[in-house]
């Protein structure tokens, strides 16, 4: 049975996911609190709740910034396509990086490579899931995805904690 400190990380954490898609604290406390409003069940289920929740959060913190979605999925089908590769399972920020510093660099980013590079690099869905989920086609994805760990990267730089395992 989870501890009541589990839990709390368990709800900080899927808060924070929420904040890192919408970029937005209130917006965020709100889809976090909406996942979380689920009656008590048994403890066997905890696991396959938590796991439920974080995509419940998904969408509905995805749903609260839809226009903000489209317009910056637009924004970047018309930007000029970087040669860079996609991002690969391997990319992490470097072991010194610390949680704030991660935030910063991933909100100075624009909301859909953000979110595409959240979705696919850090919650592990396929290109597939996330071309379903922000409702665009693949190369979309894929660009957005390769902008946004360009953009991570060069801001952790910037930080100095970047690295490539």
């Amino acid at each position: 049975m989870p501890t009541l400190e589990q839990t709390n990380r368990q709800a900080a954490n899927l808060y924070w996911l929420a904040f890192l898609l919408t970029g937005n604290r209130e917006t965020s406390l709100d889809a976090a609190v909406e996942a979380l409003d689920a009656p008590d069940g048994n403890p066997f289920f905890s696991a396959w709740m938590l796991a439920w929740s974080r995509k419940v959060v998904i969408a509905k913190a995805l749903a609260a910034i839809r226009v903000e979605l489209a317009a910056s999925a637009q924004r970047i089908a018309e930007a000029r396509s970087r040669k860079s590769a996609s991002p690969s399972g391997n990319w992490t920020p470097a072991r010194d990086v610390t949680k704030a510093e991660l935030e910063r660099a991933l909100l100075a980013i624009d909301a859909f490579p953000r979110c595409v590079l959240l979705l696919s690099l850090f919650e592990g869905l396929s290109i597939d899931d996330a071309t379903v989920l922000l409702d665009v086609d693949r190369d979309l994805v894929r660009k957005a995805q390769a902008f946004a760990l360009a953009e991570l990267t060069s801001n952790l730089a910037g930080m100095g904690n970047a690295s490539h395992a």
